[in-house]
């Protein structure tokens, strides 16, 4: 269901993890690469942040 509402709604999506994760960049090509799947995006900010995946997970949902 996330995954859907994600998919759904990504210019905002987009958005709100590029303010969550500000300190971080994020290239079109790996968000477009990540959308719609929920499990890639975290990878993804993951990948970049180090931060946990539960916590990451945890935002994304909560803005969702």
């Amino acid at each position: 269901m996330a995954t859907k509402r994600m998919n759904e709604s990504w210019r905002r999506v987009k958005d709100q993890i590029q303010a969550v994760w500000s300190e971080h960049e994020f290239e079109d090509g790996e968000m477009k690469k990540a959308r719609g799947d929920l499990t890639k995006m975290v990878e993804l900010i993951h990948d970049k942040t180090g931060e946990p995946r539960n916590e990451i997970m945890q935002k994304i949902i909560a803005f969702l």
